[in-house]
């Protein structure tokens, strides 16, 4: 009999989370099929056939050829560096057309699998819109922060004199800037009186300006399938980190703590995972300190290998009993 496949969607310089969840997968009687798409188109091939009115995707990588199409589950985990190479393989007049057709051809193909996905590209895509986060997190009664997204420097003038009370500016999206080769991450910063005077900039780039919420806790919640890991973190034991806990990322990684949530809490957040059809999520909550619960954002792709220490290594554990079918999932 064969074994349950399962694919993982990734890149070859991902972290330990892909090798402990394949370990899992193992040990289920499983077999886990990583797929980088950094190697591909170049040094992976990935085909996609209908005949007879029936699909078939093949994969042939440096583990061996692979047929998709039977798997148990997929892992959308990351799709970084797609095509990475072809700039050298290629023309200069080629290039773009053969790093479209790349991407058309592996987004189109994980699409059109009819497997179940966690998750499919179009709910990542959809995920995009934060302005719809924060309606559907409203929308299953949980509190969001008054939240401005504009490129308008009056509008947001009104907005932060509206408010009344300390703002944050962040970006929707992840990014760093180089500057003389050096990265410079995209942080969540408060908003002073010089970025106010600098307001005008936002002509060029549209930016989000958001109450800023009294911590007591930051919580990040990472929700497989129905079962929910909560963790806390008191960023404002660092000062750099009081606004984003990011910034000391690395030198928090020991502070944080597992938390429970309470059952109304965590019962809003599923309904949450239903309301978009996920079966992961990373969820960004703060409690303030007047025991209050706000919603910042939900990452279908967040990460969580160091949370995973924390718990025995709970959520590879859940992340491949649901890829496997073994654990309650939402959808086919």
């Amino acid at each position: 009999m064969a074994k349950q496949k399962v694919v993982i969607i990734t890149h070859t310089a991902d972290n330990i989370c892909i090798d402990t969840v394949s370990r899992f997968v193992h040990e289920a009687g499983g077999e886990a099929i990583r797929f980088n798409v950094d190697t591909y188109p170049l040094h992976t091939r990935l085909s996609s056939i209908y005949q007879q009115q029936q699909q078939h995707i093949f994969l042939e990588n440096e583990t061996g050829a692979h047929t998709l199409h039977d798997a148990a589950g997929i892992w959308y985990r990351r799709s970084y560096n797609v095509g990475k190479g072809l700039q050298d393989a290629l023309d200069k007049e080629f290039r773009q057309a053969a790093m479209q057709e790349t991407k058309r051809t592996l987004f189109g193909m994980m699409e059109a699998l009819d497997i179940f996905q966690m998750e499919r590209f179009s709910v990542y895509r959809r995920l995009e819109s934060k302005e719809e986060q924060l309606r559907i997190a409203v929308a299953c009664g949980l509190k969001v922060p008054a939240t401005c997204i504009s490129n308008d420097a009056a509008a947001i003038r009104r907005f932060i004199d509206t408010v009344n009370a300390p703002v944050i500016t962040k970006m929707q999206s992840s990014f760093a800037i180089y500057r003389e080769g050096i990265e410079h991450v995209v942080f969540t910063n408060a908003v002073d009186e010089n970025h106010l005077q600098e307001l005008e900039s936002v002509q060029y780039c549209p930016m989000v300006f958001q109450e800023r919420i009294g911590k007591q806790l930051e919580l990040r919640v990472t929700i497989v399938g129905y079962e929910v890991f909560a963790f806390s973190i008191n960023s404002a034991v660092s000062e750099r980190a009081a606004t984003d806990w990011r910034k000391e990322g690395a030198a928090l990684i020991q502070s944080w703590e597992p938390y429970r949530l309470p059952d109304e809490v965590q019962q809003k957040l599923l309904t949450f995972m239903d309301r978009y059809g996920l079966n992961y999520g990373a969820i960004d909550l703060i409690l303030t300190p007047d025991n209050q619960y706000y919603f910042l954002e939900v990452n279908a792709a967040g990460e969580y290998f160091w949370l995973d220490e924390l718990c025995d290594n709970a959520i590879s554990r859940q992340i491949a009993q649901v890829l496997m079918g073994k654990a309650a999932h939402r959808g086919a």
